[in-house]
């Protein structure tokens, strides 16, 4: 009978253990090779949790094949990495008995053929079309892994993109050139192998013309490199100065990068700008700013050397924007003008999966500085500025002024997928001193001055659970008297003072080929930084390096 009830009780903790238990390990095997399909020796392949922690790694052998045993059943997925590729990453690999997945490297230019722009802040917009290249055939293509490192996504079907469009509805408010509503339509194609086509075109409805559209273009030489070719062109009936009415300004923009080596690549490069008021024209302003970089990879690290001589575009704007080809324009004596400089620097990166560190040394000399004020009351429209009037906001030229500086950089992956980044930076900026009196514009600018000061900023992103709001927040603190970036060339620069921004996923298409979007924009959330001045007239000037601007809208991606 004590045998009898011992078998029973084995039979039933065996009965219990089977379906938890049950399930045998499973096996990941697979080969990883290039685009020309030649096997990768020493490639590093890693089995992720959803999560992206690391469950194993291996390095491909002689012939590119990996191999990963015992691996408890579910879904993960699998990444790959080696030197002068970028990333691939599989997603959704079902792990059981003999599972086999082979991954493709790429290099950035056999995936997006696109003109490099500079780094981008970590609380940068992760909208769909700045952030994921896709189609509707292929998915996932290009991504980056919550505002993390640049991934090539596969779903295994070999195919690149062809054709992706987009229709935007937004409305913007406190932002110097925006008119307010706003409709734009945006294409990208792949007509070939080795060249990438991006169109864009935005009018605001109700207007009498402002109209800005893009058009860009991209060849790849293979190993040698690719060429580029961008033009940028923007309309704006609502900018006026005293003595003209409307402003249209274009840039056309050619480049050419070039490899010099598995780990050496340069960008050479010039952007031919032209301005005019359309109507009472004194004559065309016409501009070339050339710029070139050389990079050095060693490991995971970067050492580069830029120079540049067009300022930064605006911080909210990015590379599928046409503001962010076009210059800052003010006036000065009346005449129209362009912000710009010489600009050079020596930079270091490193950049992992989890985290990433950036020092970079400048040094600028800045020419035509824009200062930015919302007149207060009837404040009659200067030749000295140039004034908008759908936003209230106007522009006038500072003094010139050269400067060394440094910015350093350090950002991380939290658990849970959040993102935090801290960011110094050390150099020159125009400041306005406190006047207790009123006094003629021509005086408030010949006050401002250059001061060293420092500024610290941080910012956090994530995407919430359940909702898949993609969310972002920075605050960038600096001297309220301040009124020009610290540094005007640097791409990835936070923005001053609190900035939020939200993407709201309403719709989803099923295996994600499109679907639409809520999105929503605040720059300068507490309006800090604001310096008044009052004219001879009783009208007040309010100059701030970022003024308070909200924007809102509905994106529809096919």
């Amino acid at each position: 009978m004590r045998r009898l009830h011992l078998g029973l009780c084995v039979a039933l903790i065996a009965a219990v253990a089977v379906p938890l238990y049950g399930a045998a390990p499973g096996t990941v095997t697979g080969v990883v090779r290039d685009s020309a399909g030649e096997p990768q020796i020493g490639a590093l392949v890693q089995l992720l949790q959803p999560d992206f922690s690391v469950v194993v790694a291996s390095y491909t052998d002689a012939k590119g094949r990996f191999v990963f045993s015992n691996i408890a059943p579910g879904r993960y997925q699998l990444k790959a990495i080696a030197t002068s590729f970028l990333p691939a990453l599989r997603d959704g690999v079902r792990v059981r008995r003999g599972t086999v997945v082979n991954l493709t490297l790429n290099t950035l230019y056999e995936v997006m053929q696109w003109l490099p722009a500079q780094p981008k802040a970590a609380n940068a917009s992760s909208d769909d079309w700045a952030w994921t290249l896709r189609s509707a055939a292929n998915r996932p293509l290009l991504r980056w892994l919550e505002d993390g490192p640049l991934l090539v996504v596969s779903d295994g079907s070999g195919g690149r993109p062809r054709l992706k469009a987009r229709l935007m509805a937004t409305g913007q408010a406190g932002t110097f050139g925006e008119s307010g509503e706003r409709i734009t339509a945006a294409m990208q194609d792949t007509p070939s192998d080795s060249r990438e086509l991006l169109a864009r075109v935005d009018f605001a409805p109700g207007t009498d013309g402002g109209m800005e559209s893009m058009l860009g273009f991209s060849q790849d030489l293979g190993f040698a490199g690719s060429v580029q070719s961008l033009a940028a062109m923007a309309i704006h009936p609502e900018i006026d100065s005293a003595a003209s009415e409307g402003l249209d300004e274009a840039a056309f923009q050619s480049a050419e990068t070039i490899r010099l080596g598995p780990d050496v690549t340069a960008k050479v490069g010039a952007a031919q700008v032209l301005a005019r008021f359309a109507q009472d024209n004194a004559g065309t302003l016409v501009e070339t700013l050339p710029f070139a970089s050389i990079e050095f990879n060693i490991g995971s690290s970067t050492v580069a050397y830029r120079m540049a001589t067009m300022t930064s575009p605006s911080m909210t704007a990015d590379a599928s924007q046409t503001a962010y080809w076009l210059p800052t324009l003010v006036t000065r004596d009346g005449n129209l003008a362009v912000e710009k400089g010489l600009h050079q620097e020596i930079g270091w990166q490193r950049q992992t999966d989890t985290s990433g560190m950036s020092v970079v040394f400048f040094n600028d000399d800045l020419e035509n500085p824009a200062l930015e004020a919302a007149p207060s009351g009837h404040a009659p429209v200067s030749a000295q500025a140039l004034y908008d009037q759908t936003s209230g906001l106007m522009r006038v030229a500072g003094p010139n002024f050269s400067a060394p500086g440094m910015m350093a950089s350090f950002e991380r992956t939290l658990p849970g997928g959040k993102r935090v980044r801290f960011q110094y930076a050390n150099g020159s900026t125009l400041v306005l001193p406190a006047l207790q009196r009123s006094v003629p514009l021509s005086q408030l600018l010949a006050a401002a001055h250059p001061r060293r000061v420092q500024t610290y900023a941080l910012s956090l992103s994530g995407t919430l659970d359940g909702t898949n709001t993609h969310w972002s927040a920075t605050y960038r603190w600096q001297p309220a008297d301040t009124v020009t970036p610290v540094a005007p060339f640097a791409g990835d620069a936070l923005e001053p003072y609190l900035a939020i921004r939200l993407r709201q996923p309403i719709r989803e298409r099923a295996e994600g080929g499109g679907g639409i979007d809520a999105v929503l924009d605040v720059s300068n959330l507490l309006a800090e930084g604001y310096r008044p001045y009052v004219l001879p007239d009783g009208s007040t000037l309010i100059f701030a390096q970022g003024q308070r601007a909200i924007g809102a809208g509905i994106v529809f991606t096919f």
